[in-house]
């Protein structure tokens, strides 16, 4: 298939990688990224929330030439919550969508290969797979998040600092940063296990910049969503190794 640049295109991968989360031979290697996704989630939903509650109690206990501020933080409570909500949300999705893409990244990468061996019926480069290739492979394959991540944190600074201080154009660019490191972050499981360096990576995906860019949009989106991003992360891999299968493979030398 020719390579395509349509962001239009990109988007509907994560919905065409649906029906295979639960296909023979792909269902088994999606449960641990699956529930790895769940505990993180959750456990980041319990304490935000949890302190949150804390926090509010012992403020509104307060008394004194406060009590005027506790009646109208009590008045708005509602709204705060909510406001609450949508910002757990984001810190969550940054901050334990990382931490879980770090631990899970070793069963992704076997995610990848059995979807990969699905679609075209032979695994990544006619090698050994499986949990012992895994092992072999998991000090290197962490040692790569770790640089990634580190790759995110550097490039992300400018763009956090616009997107407090620059109004509609900053949150504009960081929206597009995030969905561009979230393509990067999962077309690198189907690629790693070709042996793809990062900065290639790039490269490929820089000359399809807007395909890149609604996969990587319309993946940051969902997992925002509650209970949704539970099946985002293996949906995503699942996604990506579609597309190297068939936007990618074919054009690498």
């Amino acid at each position: 298939m020719a390579l395509s640049n349509n962001p239009v295109t990109g988007i509907s991968y994560l919905f065409r990688a649906l029906p295979l989360l639960t296909r023979p031979g792909i269902k088994a290697f999606v449960l641990i990224p699956l529930l790895i996704n769940i505990v993180i989630f959750s456990i980041g939903i319990y304490f935000g929330f949890s302190y949150f509650e804390e926090y509010m109690e012992r403020f509104l206990d307060s008394s004194g030439m406060w009590s005027w501020v506790a009646a109208i933080v009590e008045f708005i409570k509602p709204l705060l919550y909510i406001l609450f909500s949508l910002t757990l949300l984001v810190l969550i999705f940054y901050t334990f969508s990382i931490l879980a893409n770090i631990i899970a990244a070793p069963f992704n990468g076997l995610l990848a290969e059995a979807t990969e061996k699905y679609l075209t019926g032979k695994p990544p480069l006619d090698e050994e797979g499986g949990f012992k290739q895994m092992m072999k492979e998991l000090v290197p394959t962490l040692l790569m998040e770790v640089r990634k991540l580190i790759y995110m944190l550097l490039w992300s600074i400018p763009f956090l600092i616009l997107l407090f201080v620059v109004p509609v154009i900053g949150p504009l660019l960081w929206f597009l940063f995030t969905a561009w490191m979230m393509s990067l972050q999962y077309l690198d499981y189907p690629m790693g296990n070709h042996k793809v360096k990062f900065s290639e990576q790039r490269r490929l995906q820089r000359k399809n910049r807007l395909f890149s860019l609604g996969f990587g949009g319309v993946t940051m989106g969902a997992s925002m969503i509650p209970f949704v991003n539970f099946i985002v992360m293996p949906t995503a891999v699942i996604a990506a190794t579609m597309i190297w299968v068939e936007q990618y493979s074919d054009n690498q030398s």
